[in-house]
This record gives C-alpha cells, structure tokens and sequence, in this order.
C-alpha cells in the first residue's frame, strides 16, 4: 500500500500527521499541517496551509491560510485565503474564507460566509 503523498509546497516544511496517529487536543504550528489520523479539538497552523488527507478524521475548529479537505472534518472552518473541498472530503461546520471550491461528490453541511479582501496598503 502506497504512502499517500504529500502536496509540495514551494514554501518549505509541511509537518505531517500519519493515519495511525490519534491526537486530542490543540495543535499549532509554523508550517504547513498535513493531516492524515485523527485529530480532536483545535487546530491552528498559524497562517499556513492545513490539508486533510483522504484517511484524516479530525473534529476540531481550523484557522489557516488555506483549508483542503479530502477525508471527513467535523467542525468550522476559519480561512484567511481559501477552502477547497474534494470529491471524497466530508464536511460538517461553518466555512468563513474570501474563497471557496467544492468539488462534484464532496458532502458538505453548514453554512459559508464568503469573506471581502483585506484592504491592500
């Protein structure tokens, strides 16, 4: 069985959280968070990209830049740039974030506050 593989990102770490891994709690950090177990409680990755993989199980409230989801999320989702929701992903919660795609077949519940830009200085 393949590992799954994790998105490149030019901008450098992405820190990853395997399926046979359960956590509850909060988790932060300064790098990209891919999220392939199970996670409960709060997630903040300060500014950088979450992505949860198509095994990830996770109940927690997310701020980020960007949200991918692919597995099953139950919580809101707080994005600073954009969510995108995958064909597999599974998604109960609000989503607040300047943009949003959802692909054809993902399940999503909950309402979207589409968010206006910050204003550029």
């Amino acid at each position: 069985m393949e590992t799954p593989k994790v998105p490149d990102t030019a901008r450098g770490e992405t820190t990853l959280i395997g399926k046979s891994i359960v956590i509850k709690g909060e988790i932060s950090c300064g790098a990209d968070l891919y999220i392939d177990g199970q996670v409960e409680g709060t997630i903040d990755p300060k500014g950088n990209r979450l992505t949860i993989g198509p095994n990830g199980r996770v109940k927690a409230n997310v701020n980020a830049c960007a949200v991918v989801v692919q597995g099953k999320l139950e919580g809101n989702i707080q994005a600073s740039d954009r969510v995108d929701l995958k064909q597999s992903a599974v998604v109960t919660g609000d989503i607040a974030t300047q943009r949003i795609s959802i692909d054809e077949g993902a399940y999503f519940k909950g309402s979207v506050d589409i968010q206006k830009e910050a204003p550029k200085k």
